[in-house]
């Protein structure tokens, strides 16, 4: 049984029952039922026409639970005529499954979990696994989704922007259970990206592409956090960074710049650089100046200056840094491995115990806390001490 297929399968399916007529969370429960249907059928008699087969008995299995509801009699009449099973249709609304999936309507938490169910075709197990919730809370989550988007009409124009930022969602729960969610990120967005020519669709791929290549250095043996200067670069894969600048360029030859290009931009400068001494930060800076152009965003401009800080020297960083609010997440961080480097070992000590603190997650909380100590031991016993 090939479960890649069927979840490839899945949004094209939804997307022909929704045009004939489906209220969509129905479609949904029926094309999960073909998929049941699928995997016990399928292994002894593999069908000449998945596609086909899978619409055929999704649409059965919708007919048969609108003829048992009678609040459901009027639909059961205009959809009375049950089409025959044959080849399947050539359309694929995918794109509007997309924007449905990620309608303004519904919270970020419920457009990730609608997306992974009718655009992923994740089983809800797989989807609360993977966000470390009891799947009866995701199956709540997931059904008031679909109550909520059932309403609207599946021909309306989406927002592209809106679809990319609950791709960017799904993209940075990483991995968890038994679901890679960056991988399944990954392969939305380049579904999204053969759907529509869009720059922002292919600057998204590219970051995504570009950050997913650095994972296996991330984490030490003792699955310590490495940050970026630190890392074991033979330890990246060079194929998909070499994908990720190819679909960048491709994505600024269009001219239209955006946020998830600019972005991507700076990522592959990182990935670009053989060590971390040879990154060009001055050129990252600039990329960072159109990012702020693009979104004047706090975070944005707190990375700012963390790389003027290497462009420049570590106190123009932190002449960059003291314009910013002191609240922002990782502000002290940013001002610890500034003043470090600016050669004031017993501020940055202080600091980094401060973000540690502040951190919000262990992995991070326990990197802080190690610069923090190491930086004690030096001033306690002298810059050669372990």
């Amino acid at each position: 049984m090939d479960e890649a297929l069927l979840r490839g399968l899945t949004p094209s399916v939804l997307t022909v029952l929704v045009r004939r007529g489906a209220d969509f969370a129905a479609a949904e429960d029926a094309v999960q039922d073909a998929l049941v249907e699928a995997l016990r059928v399928w292994p002894a008699d593999p069908p000449h026409d998945p596609k086909g087969w899978l619409i055929t008995v999704a649409w059965r299995k919708f007919l048969d639970a609108t003829r048992s509801d009678a609040a459901r009699r009027r639909r059961e009449e205009r959809a009375e005529e049950e089409p025959g099973p044959g080849p399947a249709p050539a359309v694929d609304d995918t794109l509007q499954l997309y924007f449905l999936c990620a309608h303004p309507s519904l919270t970020p938490s419920s457009a990730v979990a609608l997306t992974l169910r009718a655009v992923g075709g994740l089983t809800t197990r797989q989807i609360a696994q993977a966000y470390l919730v009891p799947e009866a809370t995701m199956a709540q989550r997931i059904s008031r989704a679909k109550r909520t988007v059932s309403g609207v009409r599946f021909d309306q124009p989406g927002d592209v922007a809106t679809v990319l930022r609950v791709l960017y969602l799904v993209f940075n729960e990483g991995y968890s259970g038994d679901v890679d969610l960056a991988a399944e990120a990954i392969r939305l967005t380049r579904r999204l990206a053969a759907a529509i020519d869009h720059p922002e669709v292919r600057g998204l791929l590219a970051l995504m592409l570009l950050h997913h290549a650095r994972r296996d250095g991330r984490r030490g043996p003792d699955g310590a956090l490495v940050p970026l200067a630190e890392q074991d670069r033979s330890r990246w894969d060079t194929a998909s960074i070499a994908e990720g600048v190819a679909v960048l360029q491709a994505a600024l030859a269009l001219d239209r710049l955006g946020e998830y290009q600019a972005q991507a931009a700076v990522a592959a400068l990182h990935a670009d650089a053989p060590t971390a001494e040879e990154t060009d930060w001055v050129q990252i800076v600039e990329w960072y100046d159109e990012l702020v152009r693009l979104t004047d965003s706090p975070v944005v401009r707190l990375n700012r200056a963390v790389a003027v800080g290497e462009a420049d020297g570590p106190r123009a960083g932190l002449a960059a840094l003291a314009a910013l609010d002191p609240s922002l997440p990782r502000h002290t961080a940013a001002a610890a491995y500034l003043h470090e480097r600016d050669g004031d070992p017993a501020t940055a000590a202080r600091l980094y115990a401060e973000a540690a603190r502040k951190a919000s997650n262990l992995a991070e909380q326990d990197y802080l806390t190690r610069q923090a100590a190491r930086l004690n031991a030096r001033l306690r016993h002298g810059p050669g001490s372990p």
